[in-house]
């Protein structure tokens, strides 16, 4: 998949509050995926760090576009299990996001994804399943 592609797909199968993050394209590869999460104040809570929330739709969002290419193009899916480990704080600053898929069955996918502060420091760690609906 190329930028346009992952875009085209970012428009097409996210919901319009999630489209409202603007990931980015980074890089699509036979290891995976990375996005970029533009840094914006309208992520951070009352504490001043980035919602847990924003995080999750972004691994989320991610594992999606990590499975479409392994796949070689969308079907639908649904995410099964999205386990995710928040392990630094991130108050500013762009977020990249990387997900690979670790096994592809015939009805479940079991993905991996991380984000990276705009340090180089990993802040999150989840573990994904998702079911192939067709």
């Amino acid at each position: 998949m190329d930028d346009k592609e992952v875009n085209e797909l970012l428009e097409r199968v996210l919901a319009p509050w999630v489209q409202a993050l603007t990931l980015k394209p980074v890089k699509v590869d036979d290891e995976g995926v990375t996005l970029r999460l533009p840094f914006s104040g309208d992520w951070r809570h009352s504490g001043g760090m980035i919602s847990g929330q924003v995080f999750m739709a972004a691994a989320d969002t991610a594992m999606v576009v990590a499975i479409t290419a392994a796949l070689g193009g969308f079907k639908p899916m649904s995410t099964v299990s999205l386990n995710i480990n928040f392990m630094r704080a991130v108050r500013k600053g762009d977020v990249l996001i990387k997900a690979r898929v670790l096994r592809m069955g015939r009805h479940l996918v079991f993905g991996e994804v991380e984000l990276f502060d705009d340090g180089g420091n990993m802040a999150v760690q989840a573990t994904t399943t998702y079911a192939l609906l067709e």
